[in-house]
């Protein structure tokens, strides 16, 4: 029996609760293609725009950084440009800092959007697994009970290997999920860990630069 025959075998005798914690295999795997696919571009974005920054966050640049603003599209280039707008009509370090923490939470709304369903669909399966496995032990035990003595025990044994299937399958959908899931929140926490590090350095060269330039005028 080849490998695929003996996953469609394996579904067949799992009773009628594989068929929703399939559906949960499936709804977790579409939501981490996509966050995957959304967060990878973003990182990738983010790792370019500050590799261009480095000179003018250095050197508090604020006019390379609104050029760089204006060509490139990164998450990391509309956190810096919500501070350096703040900058042109306050002049205090909180205000500038404000305005960039602003655009981090709103990014972090988007980045973080679905990841958190993938935990909630893991408990899901592994619960549908155990529901389907005590479902399928009382129907084994109600038909028992019924059955000649001489067919008990194979029939015991046949119905409890079905049951067992529902829970090796909502563990083996569990698992995976939540290993996507880590992974994808630990690519989100690296994207808002750079946004935080470069809102930290536009705002270390600018504070005694800049901004005490700004308030001697």
């Amino acid at each position: 029996m080849s490998f695929i025959d003996s996953i469609i075998a394996f579904l067949q005798n799992g009773g009628s609760f594989i068929y929703p914690i399939a559906l949960v295999l499936v709804v977790g795997l579409a939501i981490t293609i996509e966050r995957w696919l959304y967060l990878s571009s973003s990182l990738k974005t983010n790792q370019k725009a500050l590799v261009m920054l480095q000179s003018a966050l250095k050197n508090g640049d604020i006019d390379a950084i609104s050029e760089h603003a204006r060509n490139t599209s990164a998450p990391v280039l509309d956190v810096l440009s919500s501070g350096i707008a703040r900058l042109a009509s306050v002049k205090r370090r909180e205000d500038v800092e404000y305005a960039m923490e602003e655009t981090i939470m709103e990014y972090m709304l988007r980045l973080e959007k679905r990841t958190p369903y993938l935990a909630t669909l893991a408990n899901i399966a592994t619960l549908l697994g155990l529901l389907g496995t005590i479902m399928g032990l009382i129907a084994a035990f109600s038909a028992v009970a019924n059955a000649d003595p001489a067919e008990k025990a194979n029939l015991l044994s046949s119905s409890i290997s079905v049951a067992m299937n529902t829970t090796a399958f909502g563990l083996i959908t569990a698992i995976p999920l939540i290993l996507f899931h880590s992974s994808l929140m630990s690519k989100t926490a690296a994207i808002v860990d750079s946004l935080e590090m470069a809102g930290i350095k536009l705002l270390n060269s600018l504070s005694f630069g800049s901004i005490e330039d700004s308030n001697r005028g």
